[in-house]
């Protein structure tokens, strides 16, 4: 609804019932120094239809993302989305449904997860996989711990190419319990150095964390770094920003890898403005009871019909808490069966087609962008739809330039790292045309 109206007298008896005088005692829980004291800062009120065409004014301030040319990524990913996709999770039982507490009652939703289970398993190589996460950032926390509980050790060596607001949030979560996170620097040609994460690995690294590809869109030889950490008896966690990449490049679990984790809102779910996303982690099976969250399986009933049921949730609810492997409370229900679905629908020859015209295009962009004088491509080795622009300039002042002209030129790294001042960090992926890349190409020239 748009609206839900309540008539002064109707607040009054509210408060009556609450036992309260005023309808500022029911923030009398909050101290009062972050209190606001004075009024919002917003006009005056309207009649509706003013309103509503004021909102229709301001929404035409906002870049068409059909006809702009926008090359953002960073973890966050514009992708074509069948129409089946929306079509299905609009559907009200999936649409308006919540986590069922008689699970085995709600056959439906176990199966989307347990399908969503299966293909995530499938697409990393690794034999398990819950039933989703909050997002990527919160996953790599929950692999940290996950990597601590199981090899009971306190340090985590997590390398430098790691999304650093996955950074951020993984020692947000982890502060308070005795775990080191040692970060050190990428190498020179902005991949994971071996040499240094060599010296750092030790009798008591939980894990090694690498983000593949990692976020100056580097693919990371993530073989020949999982057997450094198995040496020194180390879980090699991989987290994945872009799950797309994983249509092309060798399942992490094939290649060494324990635990993957990472952020599948590239599988189907549109970006809204930052949020709802959705988080996966898939383990190797002997792992199993460390994973957080919940499991689904699939199993028969007395006449051998197939039936889904809960086969785990180690979360403190179902469970005694210091037993609990997480506080996780939900998945990312809706946006798992967008996922579930968008995977269904492509299929994996659709996946590897999908992620080939990703990692074309983004090359054929490289190549044109590296041809403008005075710029460069700072880390030549292999990208997959991600690559680092280096400009004669500073890249803040080029990407406000060109947003200007209804261009989004990439992400200014300088945001993250002050050293990269000069560099953007260009996305393509299958919406963009080859005709906006050109005139990417072209604009830049102008400006620079």
């Amino acid at each position: 609804m748009r609206y839900i109206p309540s008539s002064p007298a109707e607040r009054k008896k509210l408060l009556q019932v609450l036992g309260l005088d005023s309808s500022e005692r029911l923030f009398d829980s909050i101290p009062a120094a972050y209190r606001l004291k004075r009024p919002l800062n917003l006009p005056p009120p309207q009649a509706e239809a003013d309103l509503v065409a004021h909102m229709r004014e301001l929404s035409r301030r906002n870049l068409d993302p059909y006809e702009s040319a926008v090359f953002l990524g960073g973890g966050a990913y514009r992708h074509f989305i069948p129409a089946v996709v929306d079509h299905l999770i609009s559907r009200a039982e999936f649409y308006s449904s919540y986590t069922p507490y008689q699970p085995e009652f709600s056959q439906g939703t176990l199966q989307g997860i347990f399908e969503f289970q299966t293909l995530i398993c499938q697409l990393t190589g690794l034999e398990v996989a819950n039933a989703s996460l909050y997002d990527g950032a919160s996953a790599l926390a929950e692999g940290i711990l996950l990597a601590h509980r199981a090899k009971r050790r306190s340090r985590v060596v997590v390398a430098g190419g790691i999304h650093p607001e996955y950074v951020r949030v993984a020692r947000t979560l982890t502060s308070r319990l005795d775990i080191e996170m040692i970060t050190p620097p990428l190498g020179s040609d902005g991949s994971a150095s071996l040499d240094t994460i060599d010296s750092i690995l030790t009798s008591q690294t939980a894990a090694l964390v690498i983000q593949q590809p990692n976020f100056l869109g580097r693919v990371e030889d993530v073989e020949i770094l999982a057997e450094a950490a198995h040496r020194v008896g180390a879980l090699c966690v991989v987290v994945v920003n872009e799950a797309v990449s994983l249509g092309l490049l060798r399942a992490p679990g094939s290649l060494g890898a324990d635990v993957v984790l990472g952020e599948a809102q590239s599988l189907g779910v549109p970006l809204s403005f930052g949020g709802p996303y959705l988080g996966f982690m898939a383990v190797r099976s002997e792992y199993v009871r460390e994973l957080p969250g919940r499991l689904v399986g699939q199993a028969k009933d007395s006449q051998g019909r197939v039936g889904y049921v809960l086969t785990l949730a180690t979360r403190e609810q179902h469970i005694r808490r210091e037993r609990a492997t997480s506080n996780i409370c939900t998945n990312e229900g809706l946006c798992m069966l967008a996922a579930t679905l968008f995977m269904a629908t492509l299929g994996k020859q659709g996946m590897r087609e999908l992620a080939l015209q990703n990692h074309s295009r983004a090359e054929y962009a490289k190549a044109a962008l590296a041809r403008i004088p005075g710029c460069r491509i700072p880390h030549p080795g292999p990208t997959f739809n991600e690559f680092v622009l280096e400009l004669p300039k500073e890249a803040s002042a080029v990407h406000r330039k060109l947003l200007a002209r209804g261009t989004v030129a990439g992400l200014p790294l300088g945001r993250f790292f002050p050293e990269r001042k000069k560099d953007l960090l260009i996305c393509v992926t299958e919406v963009n045309s080859r005709s906006q890349i050109d005139r990417l190409v072209k604009e830049m020239e102008e400006v620079l």
